[in-house]
């Protein structure tokens, strides 16, 4: 029975241990910018292959909630620096609903374990006819576990 017992204990301690290595899977955070407001998650499909769903607050001459689904390619120059180009697409309510492409890239610098400081900026290349496609310039923290 005592066997069995640290054999269970080991085997919960190694799953912990694996599960520890997987740290910076996911992120949240907030991203602020000219004229923008965004809540930014983040999920590492890979080492190098990211995806980034925001909502986007842009209120300059009008409101519009944009939702958006960015892929990010990440290129690591030092171990606490990360830089992507990024591409994805994007819909917002500005009138009516409008759908888009969006282009752009960033850098992420890492200050502690879990935390981030990013900034990038995203071209939102639009279908509405009445809507200057923006380029939307922004800085943020993510926290990631």
């Amino acid at each position: 029975m005592k066997k069995i017992l640290l054999t269970a204990m080991a085997a919960l301690f190694a799953v912990g241990a694996v599960s520890a290595q997987d740290k910076g899977k996911w992120a949240l955070g907030p991203q602020i910018g000219v004229y923008t407001n965004t809540a930014v998650s983040r999920y590492s499909i890979s080492d190098v292959w990211r995806i980034q769903p925001a909502v986007t607050f842009l209120c300059k001459k009008y409101c519009s909630v944009d939702i958006s689904a960015d892929m990010q390619y990440l290129f690591h120059p030092a171990r606490f620096w990360t830089l992507y180009p990024q591409v994805g697409l994007s819909a917002n309510d500005i009138g009516d609903w409008s759908c888009g492409i969006n282009l752009g890239a960033g850098t992420d610098f890492n200050i502690t374990r879990n935390w981030d400081i990013s900034a990038g900026f995203k071209w939102m290349v639009q279908t509405h006819k009445y809507w200057k496609n923006p380029i939307i310039i922004s800085v943020g923290a993510t926290y990631k576990f």
